[in-house]
């Protein structure tokens, strides 16, 4: 396999490319970013690219990559303007199936990192959305309204290239030691949000299951929709509870407003579709990536309490301040070529 991966510098593309460059079968890792790598690859050749991916077919076509990994899908309102995610999300993923699917391109497969905010939350919401089920109201953020854009050229894209497997994977909210998300910071503070009057029912996925997630339909042929979420759902209350955290309520009108001098201060960082979910929650139904053969290793109450010992741990012994990895070409370079190098046969 020849893998072109998308977002490197994001947690996940290079959580995705670690993985890639561990296995046998992997010839080549192409990274692409506009930033350079936080974590350290060893085989991975990062390539800098603007934000809406406009050299990706060069790429592409030079590197004979048979199979894409796009991860750099922005799935929070607060980290970027709104022009911003429109250009990353939606203008990217243009450029990407653009590459793809040009004349004589070798890709073969291209799975695609989404996310359960193409669902929405909303008070006439089912009780797990399945693959096929429609929003129950219109998208009110610019993250929602650009998921729904790259989905719907997704299913043109499949549709047009029938030769060129397409995987589409919705992923629930995540929870891990290593991922800093709205949810994660929300249950780092001493007294953790809620909104008064809603206790809603919540549903996550192991930071581990997601990379495994991403590598198993890396190496399978899923052409399709998949939700990819662990087993059950607990009341926020409950999450809370198994964390060890004292809730305090905002209030149920003027949310958004009571919420922003927590973002100003940099208390925690609360997204308008992330407060949608602490007011209605949302379930996905993860049926048909298990009937594809893919086994979750955490479910939702062990995804909980694995996160809950990563804090008790982290209360008593505290977290080392590691020295962050920061890619050099040059030094890449050395490792890679210099005859200075001793390379051990394995």
């Amino acid at each position: 396999m020849r893998v072109l991966v998308t977002g490197l510098s994001t947690f996940w593309g290079g959580r995705a490319a670690q993985s890639l460059e561990a296995r046998p079968d992997v010839e080549v890792v192409v990274g692409l970013d506009t930033r350079e790598p936080r974590v350290p690859l060893e085989r991975t050749e990062f390539v800098r690219a603007d934000s809406s991916y406009s050299i990706l077919q060069r790429i592409v076509q030079a590197t004979d990559v048979d199979t894409v990994v796009h991860t750099h899908l922005v799935v929070d309102s607060t980290r970027v303007s709104g022009r911003a995610l429109h250009e990353t999300n939606v203008i990217g993923t243009m450029n990407l199936l653009a590459a793809a699917g040009a004349p004589d391109s070798p890709v073969r497969n291209v799975i695609v990192k989404s996310s359960g905010y193409v669902y929405g939350a909303g008070s006439r919401d089912p009780y797990l959305f399945r693959e096929e089920a429609k929003r129950t109201s219109p998208p009110h953020t610019n993250v929602e309204r650009s998921l729904l854009e790259v989905e719907a050229f997704l299913r043109d894209f499949a549709a047009d290239n029938p030769h060129i497997t397409v995987t589409l994977l919705r992923f629930t909210n995540v929870l891990g030691d290593q991922l800093d998300t709205p949810f994660s910071q929300a249950l780092r503070l001493p007294v953790v949000p809620e909104i008064l009057g809603f206790d809603p029912r919540l549903q996550f996925v192991h930071e581990d299951d997601v990379v495994a997630a991403l590598m198993y339909a890396t190496t399978h042929d899923l052409p399709g929709v998949f939700n990819v979420a662990a087993d059950g759902l607990l009341p926020w209350s409950e999450i809370c509870s198994m964390v060890g955290k004292r809730r305090v309520a905002l209030p149920p009108l003027f949310t958004n407003a009571a919420a922003e001098p927590l973002r100003l201060l940099r208390v925690v960082n609360l997204p308008p579709e992330w407060l949608d979910l602490l007011r209605f929650g949302r379930g996905m139904d993860n049926r048909r990536f298990k009937e594809a053969g893919f086994r979750y290793r955490y479910t939702m109450a062990g995804t909980v309490e694995a996160f809950a010992r990563g804090l008790r741990l982290e209360k008593t012994i505290g977290t080392k301040a590691a020295p962050s990895y920061k890619y050099e070409r040059e030094v890449e370079d050395f490792f890679r070529h210099s005859p200075a190098v001793v390379r051990h046969e394995s």
